[in-house]
């Protein structure tokens, strides 16, 4: 197959020959109005279209719908991300998800797994949304019985850096492959060093979940923002962060270490109303802006779509659509190490969109195959 259309990093039109994998790029005869690049991934989806990852029930149907939901935002890729919670429900959870990734015909968009928690900061603030009760430190044998769950398929674990063990533990997984993000924490900038000296290489939706009070300087934030050691992802819906925030953090972190997470939860790309987030009841607002935990203003997660998330981020931060496609595609697949590109060998996932705001997604190749049209 030939799909053509400007490229977004060059600007060239291009016509990209592929079968599962890309073949060939080439400069393309005719001009085009649309943009091509690379399929978008998502490191942080919690839910989508109605459907909770977090469910140890969700049905393989359900998960198919929210798989092709996403498809359509330009998604190819995604991490279903499950929250702190009871071990036994988490664990339930991501069996359920490997068994999805390794049945539905389109359960290769599921790239792996992210366990945020349940080795948080368990005070108001750095814990955000996530059940008080569940939170622990953490513990290897855990950690294996995840990898077991999931044949090994656990790609990225948030945690706070703030428990004793948490340097020891860090080394550990990066030594088998998963990638470590610094989140939900008051940890000290100490602790956030000693985290990226055992390997962690992400900070968690940067700017969220932490105290809301920190010494003017030093303090967790500068310490993430300046260690180049670390990327750092953003919820770029214009809710959870401030827009002058969301410019300073995303010029100290430059076009290289920036990445662009939706942390969608199951009322994401859903009409308003009641839906659950593992152990929460969580609302979709009347707008379909925010999701909250029921009967409070707290965020849970958002409804954020990746092609919003990357139009808001290229008109807030004032960065080019270039360098906030680059956030959701090269940055991401650095932290998890897959082969993504507009290069021959890579896999065939495309995107062809057009540059409104938001971006409107026309078609979407995964390994090749069209899995939406519009």
């Amino acid at each position: 197959m030939i799909c053509s259309g400007q490229s977004v990093f060059t600007g060239r039109t291009i016509d990209v020959r592929f079968g599962r994998t890309i073949e060939e790029v080439t400069d393309a005869a005719n001009p085009s109005q649309l943009l091509i690049a690379p399929g978008f991934i998502d490191l942080q989806v919690n839910g989508f279209a109605g459907v909770d990852f977090n469910s140890p029930v969700a049905t393989l149907p359900e998960i198919s719908r929210a798989i092709d939901a996403i498809l359509a935002t330009g998604v190819t890729r995604f991490l279903p991300t499950v929250i702190t919670g009871p071990p036994d429900a988490m664990l339930a959870a991501l069996a359920n998800l490997r068994r999805a990734q390794r049945e539905l015909p389109r359960g290769r968009a599921i790239a792996g797994f992210h366990v945020e928690g349940p080795h948080i900061g368990a005070e108001d603030g750095p814990r955000g949304a996530h059940p008080a009760a569940c939170v622990r430190p953490p513990d290897p044998d855990e950690f294996r019985r995840w990898q077991h769950a999931t044949d090994n398929h656990i790609r990225l674990v948030t945690l706070s850096p703030h428990w004793p063990d948490a340097p020891r533990y860090i080394a550990a997984l990066v030594r088998d492959g998963v990638a470590v993000s610094i989140g939900h924490t008051s940890a000290t900038p100490d602790q956030i060093r000693a985290a990226a000296d055992a390997g962690a290489s992400l900070c968690t939706h940067l700017g969220n979940a932490g105290p809301a009070l920190v010494p003017k300087q030093p303090n967790l934030y500068w310490e993430q923002l300046a260690d180049d050691r670390l990327s750092a992802s953003f919820i770029a819906d214009g809710i959870h962060l401030s827009d002058a925030f969301l410019r300073a953090a995303a010029r100290a972190k430059g076009p290289v270490r920036t990445i662009l997470v939706t942390d969608a939860a199951a009322p994401a790309g859903a009409t308003p109303g009641r839906y659950r987030l593992g152990e929460l009841d969580v609302t979709l607002t009347p707008d379909a802006d925010r999701v909250v935990l029921t009967g409070t203003g707290k965020l849970a997660g958002s409804a954020l779509r990746m092609n919003h998330a990357i139009a808001n981020f290229s008109r807030i931060a004032r960065a080019s659509l270039a360098d906030a496609v680059t956030a959701a595609t090269a940055n991401p697949a650095r932290i998890i190490g897959l082969p993504h590109a507009l290069a021959p060998g890579c896999p065939a996932d495309l995107v062809v969109f057009s540059s409104a705001d938001p971006l409107t997604i026309h078609q979407v190749f995964l390994d090749g195959e069209l899995v939406f049209s519009a």
